[in-house]
């Protein structure tokens, strides 16, 4: 809801008069005290040997966290002309405890890993505990998984690699007039076969011998769309490529009943950006005030908002321990 409709609803059941302009404001300084308690940022959150790891307790059912982004309205700046900035949201999953989400504004958030690895403890995380990382491959999202744990994988996204050569396909029905295209679509094919099996290699291979028998046609001013093409499946290789220690055998893993996409984090984007900052939103965000009411959306998804309001305010814990709800009204109006 926006902060306007909140405030009415406030004011209709609590003997109290607040103006969504406070509501506002309270919101900032509780997510600035949240960041303010968030620890240093380190490049590596790996602490001891394996010899300690090896003495911990049993861990628990394996972790899995998958990491995508969204998009929010900009309000101003430089991102007010391009209009959006992007936001990156995470789910952690496990069998055996409720589901944790985090995010942040890329281009504003200092601790992101530290903001991860917090998420990850308060979900029970130890060293000793397998942890799946999966991702679009984008650098900054390499760059924030890892160092996280010693038992920990790195997976891309299956369906980001799905999606790009759909596009690649898409474009080369088009070109099927061109004689160097007439093939395009059944290698195409044998690069995904190839990629769903793990064998970066040999998908690499097939696709610089597309690219090497057409891009000749690049410096033809008639062949503007093979140009478009070109560019885009030399932009696919260098992802393949730089991404290719994160490609694994997706048929073994599909098989066994591993994850290998990013599907789930797709309802997190939406339950934490999407809902509130985008969709029939006509707000405009600054990245300060996006970022800190992220902070409050996952805090509130996690079920932590509470605990954290107890830990400030012991008067508030005893408060919610009575069940009182004209003592709690009271103390509020006091």
């Amino acid at each position: 809801m926006s902060f306007g409709l909140t405030a009415d609803i406030i004011n209709d059941i609590l003997p109290i008069d607040i103006q969504k302009s406070s509501l506002y404001s309270n919101s900032q300084k509780v997510a600035k005290r949240l960041e303010d308690e968030l620890g240093e940022e380190r490049w590596t959150f790996i602490e001891g040997c394996e010899r300690e790891w090896e003495d911990l307790p049993a861990p628990e059912s394996p972790l899995t966290v998958g990491i995508d982004g969204g998009f929010v309205h900009a309000r101003d700046g430089d991102n007010r002309k391009a209009g959006w900035f992007e936001v990156i949201v995470g789910k952690s999953m496990s069998d055996e405890k409720e589901s944790k989400r985090f995010g942040f504004v890329r281009t504003y958030d200092e601790k992101s890993k530290r903001r991860l690895f917090e998420t990850l403890k308060n979900q029970g995380f130890q060293f000793n505990q397998q942890i799946t990382f999966l991702s679009d491959g984008g650098e900054s999202v390499r760059n924030l998984q890892l160092y996280m744990s010693p038992q920990s994988e790195h997976v891309l996204d299956w369906f980001h690699i799905t999606m790009r050569i759909t596009i690649m396909k898409q474009m080369a029905k088009g070109l099927a007039i061109y004689t160097e295209f007439e093939n395009f679509e059944k290698e195409l094919d044998r690069i995904k076969w190839f990629l769903w099996h793990g064998n970066v290699f040999k998908a690499l291979q097939v696709l610089d011998g597309m690219l090497f028998g057409i891009e000749y046609l690049e410096d033809n001013p008639e062949q503007k769309k093979p140009s478009k093409f070109i560019r885009t499946a030399r932009e696919f290789r260098g992802y393949i490529y730089n991404n290719k220690d994160l490609i694994p055998n997706y048929g073994n893993r599909y098989h066994y009943g591993e994850a290998i996409s990013t599907a789930f984090v797709e309802s997190t984007v939406n339950e934490v950006i999407s809902r509130r900052m985008v969709k029939k939103q006509q707000m405009r965000w600054t990245q300060r005030g996006a970022h800190h009411i992220l902070q409050l959306r996952t805090k509130v998804l996690n079920d932590e908002l509470q605990s954290t309001f107890h830990r400030w305010y012991p008067e508030m814990a005893q408060l919610d321990g009575e069940n009182n709800f004209m003592s709690g009204s009271q103390h509020l109006v006091n």
